[in-house]
């Protein structure tokens, strides 16, 4: 699911009437230093990457003149921060602070719920399961019908129970202001953490965090997403290209991401395509445990057509100096299978009739298995690799399997420590 950042958030709050810190946002020194001059005061400096936790980890700064200012910017622009590359940089004014809330709106898919629900917190800032383990009495919430519409009327009921004083109605406004938000954008979850009251008494957003529903980026073009996925850091030119298999075709899953760019030969890492979310990372696990390295993970799950399938296999092998290709489809999945397999056919056909002794394993189950094993063993016949096939008795035996691709890899290119 993509993360927006937080001055994009704070456009859409500011735009529906929720009061935001002065300020904008700055890719290089001298569009920061213009924002610091208008603002005229002290600032804070935050850098704008899809993670958390960026205080703790130097991601913002403060600043009171032009020299701080200097500093913050070449200390975050350009460097990384928890792995993230900062492209840009929030700058806003500083507040003075009397008191700070918490409000966020959650989509619960647990079965018993399966609706957003609206949390608020009279303890800003801090993490909010710590505050309702310690201080339950601090925290209140409201399960929401996505069929109808919140009320500003409700909002103020559930403050009152945090018994709120004089800041109810903008603390109610600006609650109202992220729902509006969360409902029109499609959001998964929107939190604002902390919600700001200053001594002269204005609510203001301090921060906010925007989750948006993948599946609901087409319909939101003014966001600029143009990578939809939470990946915690900024994605390949390998992952770009990938996303476009997804983009427009909804038939199915063609997930790819990478998790070794710089792939060293000899270094046991191997090209890992799963079937099915939580079969494929049993299988990774399994794969991990036996001292191989997989450099990307895939997902083509769902009943994806053929020629999906055929595509991400492709970006599979698209990587240089892997040691291996496995398919790992540890369950009996419910699609039909005979599309991964006509993909496979095409895709390994063409990738492996100059790599001898390439290891390949494929372990595949589900609806048409039997046809689709058989036109495999039909279609990969004289290929100069070493290609091992199985089927639904192997589904509760990854760690087996794994074994197999090991030796396989071992005796390809035998394994050695990349530091």
């Amino acid at each position: 699911m993509p993360k927006i950042h937080e001055y994009q958030g704070k456009r859409l709050l500011k735009a529906v009437g929720v009061s935001v810190p002065d300020g904008d946002v700055a890719s290089d020194l001298e569009g920061a230093m213009d924002v610091f001059r208008r603002i005229g005061k002290p600032v804070v400096i935050k850098s704008q990457i899809g993670v958390t936790g960026r205080f703790k980890a130097g991601g913002i700064k403060f600043a009171k003149d032009e020299a701080e200012v200097k500093a913050a910017v070449e200390a975050l622009v350009g460097n990384l921060i928890k792995g993230v590359l900062v492209e840009k940089v929030l700058v806003e004014e500083q507040l003075d602070v009397a008191s700070e809330y918490y409000a966020g709106i959650i989509i619960n898919d647990s079965h018993k719920v399966k609706a957003p629900v609206l949390m608020i917190s009279s303890a800003g800032g801090v993490d909010l399961e710590e505050v309702a383990t310690t201080t339950p009495e601090k925290v209140v919430s409201l399960t929401l019908d996505p069929l109808k519409a919140l009320t500003l009327e409700e909002v103020r009921d559930l403050l009152g129970k945090l018994k709120v004083g004089a800041e109810l109605d903008g603390l109610a406004s600006t609650i109202f202001g992220l729902y509006t938000v969360f409902r029109t954008y499609d959001a998964r979850s929107m939190e604002i953490n902390p919600i700001l009251v200053t001594r002269d008494g204005r609510v203001v957003a301090g921060d906010c965090r925007t989750v948006v529903d993948e599946a609901s980026v087409f319909r939101h073009p003014d966001l600029a997403i143009d990578y939809p996925r939470d990946i915690g850091r900024s994605p390949t030119p390998l992952e770009r290209a990938a996303w476009k298999i997804e983009e427009k075709d909804y038939r199915g899953v063609g997930y790819f991401v990478q998790i070794h760019q710089d792939i060293k030969v000899g270094s046991g890492t191997v090209g890992f395509h799963g079937v099915g979310g939580g079969g494929a990372m049993v299988g990774a696990d399994a794969l991990m445990r036996q001292g191989l390295k997989i450099a990307n993970y895939a997902d083509t799950s769902g009943n994806p057509t053929a020629s999906k399938v055929y595509r991400v296999i492709k970006m599979i092998f698209s990587q240089p100096n892997i040691a291996g290709y496995i398919l790992m489809g540890p369950v009996i999945a419910n699609q039909e299978q005979w599309h991964h397999a006509h993909a496979l056919v095409k895709a390994l056909r063409e990738e492996l009739a100059n790599r001898p002794d390439f290891p390949v394993i494929i372990l595949l189950a589900g609806n048409k298995d039997k046809e689709s094993l058989e036109i495999l063993k039909v279609g990969l016949q004289g290929l100069p690799a070493k290609i091992e096939i199985y089927g639904r008795d192997y589904v509760d035996r990854v760690d087996q399997v794994a074994a197999r691709m090991k030796e396989m890899v071992n005796e390809y290119q035998p394994i050695t420590e990349v530091k």
